[in-house]
C-alpha cells in the first residue's frame, strides 16, 4: 500500500468528483493521503475533508506563492490549527524563486515565522522548494525544526545531501516518469533507501501518460513502478521504503489518518 504523501485533495479540481478521485486511488493501493493547506481560506475545509475521510492527514501553512494575499491575523488561524493533535506538519510552506509575485524577501519573512510556529509546536515541514533550494537551506539551518518533506525535490545531489542532514525526506512524483527530466531521474535512481517518499501534487504536476490533463494520487502506482525501475528494486520495495520513510517523516501519521 502506498501513501500520498502531498496531494491537495480539497482543490476545487476535485469538487465534482472527489469521492471517485479518492476510490480509484484506492484501487490503485494508495491508503493515506497527506493534504496540506496553501491559505487560511482553506482552513476549515480541509478539517472538514480530514474528519470525514479515513487516510486523509492534514497539514496547515501558507503558501509561498499566496503570501501576498495573507494577513497577519492568518498567523493566529495557522497557530490555533496547529495545536490540535490531529496536524501532521506545518505546510505548505517555503520559497519559490520562479514567481515575480510575491517576491522573495516578502516570502522569506512569511516562511520563517511559519518556521518559528513548527518549531514552537514541534512539528515537522512540508516545503516548497521551487528555484529557491539553497535559500531554504540557509534558512532552515537558522531555524533548526524537526524535518520534514522537501516537496517536489529537483536540486542538485549535493543540496539533497544538506537537506537530508537536516532531517527532511525527498519527494519524487510525476517528474520521474519524464525521460527528459534526466537530473532528477538519476538523483531518484541512487538516493539512500531512507531519503525518498512518493507523492503526486496532485491536481498539478501530472505524470508523463497524463500530459496535460488532471493529476490524481492514483498515479502513485505507476510512478512508483516508474522508481522501482529506476531503482532496480522491486515495487512491493518501493512501497515498503517509502511508507516507512513517510512515517518517519510525519510520525503523527498513523495516528492522524485513520488508516495509515
Amino acid at each position: 500500500m502506498f501513501i500520498d504523501t502531498h496531494c491537495h485533495l480539497d482543490a476545487a479540481e476535485f469538487e465534482a468528483d472527489r469521492a471517485a478521485v479518492i476510490a480509484r486511488a484506492r484501487a490503485e493501493g494508495v491508503d493515506g493521503f497527506v493534504v496540506p493547506a496553501v491559505t487560511a481560506a482553506g482552513f476549515a475545509a480541509l478539517d472538514a475533508l480530514a474528519d470525514a475521510t479515513p487516510g486523509v492527514a492534514r497539514a496547515f501553512g501558507l503558501h509561498p506563492m499566496f503570501v501576498d494575499r495573507a494577513r497577519s491575523d492568518d498567523l493566529d488561524l495557522l497557530a490555533d490549527r496547529l495545536a490540535a493533535p490531529t496536524v501532521v506538519a506545518v505546510g505548505e510552506i517555503g520559497l519559490d524563486g520562479y514567481v515575480d509575485s510575491p517576491d522573495l524577501d516578502v516570502q522569506r519573512r512569511w516562511f520563517e515565522v511559519q518556521l518559528d510556529l513548527a518549531r514552537e509546536f514541534d512539528l515537522p515541514v512540508i516545503l516548497h522548494v521551487r528555484h529557491a533550494v539553497d535559500a531554504i537551506i540557509q534558512t532552515l539551518r537558522r531555524a533548526r525544526v524537526c524535518g520534514g518533506i522537501a516537496h517536489a525535490f529537483n536540486g542538485s545531489r549535493q543540496q539533497a545531501e544538506q537537506l537530508l542532514k537536516l532531517g527532511f525526506k525527498l519527494g519524487f512524483g510525476g517528474t520521474i516518469t519524464f525521460a527528459g527530466s534526466r537530473r532528477i531521474r538519476a538523483l531518484a535512481s541512487d538516493l539512500p533507501d531512507d531519503a525518498i517518499v512518493l507523492e503526486t501534487d496532485a491536481p498539478d504536476m501530472p505524470p508523463a501518460w497524463a500530459r496535460g490533463q488532471r493529476n490524481e494520487p492514483a498515479a502513485i502506482a505507476r510512478i512508483a513502478a516508474e522508481l522501482a525501475v529506476l531503482r532496480g528494486q522491486d515495487v512491493t520495495t518501493i512501497a515498503r521504503l517509502t511508507r516507512r520513510n513517510a512515517h518517519q517523516a510525519l510520525p503523527r501519521l498513523a495516528t492522524c489518518s485513520g488508516s495509515v
